[in-house]
């Protein structure tokens, strides 16, 4: 059985970091492209960050750019979601997600939408609040 488990939430104050993991079982990454989503109470889901899959290409969404950094460890099976300079408007579920993809395929040079994704999360809390 497929799964990706994430883990890594929890509460921090504005300006705190924390690093989201997001181990997958029953299948090795290496040969999926992976992404981070997020979705806040009230608001639709949205693209948070993607890497593909040899780790050569990544993207981020404009508000989370030079303060999230999105890796992988194929060796581990994991991709994280470092999160620094974290701010109320980053309180949300995080969700990781894969979807293979071909060697040399573009997918991440733009942040892709959820429906380009397989293979799902079930998400960890993130909450910014002092």
């Amino acid at each position: 059985q497929l799964q990706l488990v994430e883990s890594g939430g929890g509460l921090v104050q504005p300006g705190g970091s924390l690093r989201l993991s997001c181990a997958a079982s029953g299948f090795t990454l290496d040969n999926y492209a992976l992404g981070w989503f997020r979705q806040a109470p009230g608001k639709e889901r949205e693209g948070v960050s993607c890497i593909s899959r040899s780790g050569g290409s990544t993207n981020y969404e404009d508000s989370v750019k030079g303060r999230f950094t999105i890796s992988r460890d194929n060796a581990k099976n994991t991709v994280y979601l470092q999160m620094n300079s974290l701010k109320p408007e980053d309180t949300a579920v995080y969700y990781c997600a894969a979807v293979r993809t071909m060697p040399g395929s573009s997918f991440c040079r733009t942040l892709p939408r959820g429906y380009q994704f397989t293979n799902w999360g079930q998400g960890t809390q993130v909450t910014v609040s002092s």
